[in-house]
């Protein structure tokens, strides 16, 4: 995320997010690639480490915040849910897939280390992050059994076929194809919304909500998790590489459906800043304290340069 202050209602959201990404980055340091052999341990870092906005950790973190919940349980999930998204820019920046060659301003993990180390590497990160969220007794003895479960269920679900992983199918299965615009919300929302709704949701598992408010926070995921696309295609024809950290107009090259190709540049700005208003009104009928951090989470999302 752009360490750019933002003031929303009294909040600095770059003081906020400081101490944040701090525990953040020396949480995935302590855990990610240590106990693997070298090779794979190395290629495991190098996907995770040193880049990436870190939306979705923070994501879970300003969630638990708002609800007052385990901060202790949130970080282990803010970490799990960062590597199930690296893991799958490993695998999708391969030549059976997106085949790019640039991720995070340096080069992809299969260009690096060769298609094998990164197919392990994918695959490591995805087993780790449920280490990390239902880990061995004595390791989290603190965090109940019960919140482990509900966070991996979470996981699993954003993550899985019904999430990410469906939504990646259908995009594979799109390129050169007109869809509709509930044809192309629906791919969105699993492919990119559903691990950043699924990173709300997680924060929140952390502590106790009710059924209205966990609706409204879900409410407010999808609709950020939807707006973080359409920005993103509106990046790939406005913004250069250097500026992306990855290959700039992959979307138009590869004839894939966008927003932009869909709406147009304008029409694509305006879907977002709509968005970004469903996902403050989701927050304002929540019924928490303090939604400050998501709220600017949500501007910053809309505004983001890379």
């Amino acid at each position: 995320m752009s360490a750019a202050v933002t003031q929303e209602n009294g909040l600095d959201l770059a003081h906020w997010m400081q101490p944040m990404l701090a525990d953040i980055e020396q949480a995935l340091s302590r855990w990610v690639g240590v106990e693997a052999p070298e090779q794979l341990g190395e290629a495991m870092r190098y996907a995770v480490l040193d880049g990436g906005k870190r939306l979705r950790p923070l994501l879970v973190l300003a969630a638990c915040e708002a609800v007052g919940g385990r901060r202790d349980a949130a970080l282990r999930a803010a970490c799990a849910v960062e590597l199930i998204h690296a893991y799958s820019l490993v695998h999708d920046d391969m030549p059976c897939m997106d085949n790019d060659v640039l991720r995070r301003g340096k080069p992809t993990v299969h260009v690096r280390f060769g298609e094998a180390q990164a197919l392990l590497a994918g695959d490591a990160l995805q087993a780790l992050a449920f280490e990390l969220i239902a880990p061995a007794e004595g390791e989290a003895a603190q965090v109940p059994a019960a919140m482990q479960a509900r966070l991996c269920s979470l996981l699993a679900r954003a993550a899985g076929a019904r999430g990410m992983a469906g939504g990646q199918a259908i995009d594979l299965a799109s390129v050169g194809l007109q869809l509709s615009e509930d044809q192309l919300r629906q791919m969105h929302r699993l492919k990119t919304g559903a691990l950043l709704q699924g990173s709300v949701l997680m924060g929140a598992a952390c502590g106790e909500t009710g059924d209205a408010t966990r609706e409204a926070l879900a409410a407010y995921g999808a609709a950020l998790g939807l707006a973080f696309q359409v920005v993103d295609d509106i990046l790939d024809v406005v913004a250069d590489s250097a500026t992306l950290g990855k290959t700039a107009g992959k979307d138009a090259a590869a004839d894939k459906p966008t927003y932009v190709s869909l709406m147009g540049l304008e029409g694509a700005r305006a879907y977002a800043d709509q968005l970004a208003q469903e996902a403050h009104a989701a927050l304002a009928r929540c019924g928490l304290a303090d939604t400050r951090a998501l709220a600017a989470l949500a501007d910053q999302v809309i505004r983001r340069s890379h």
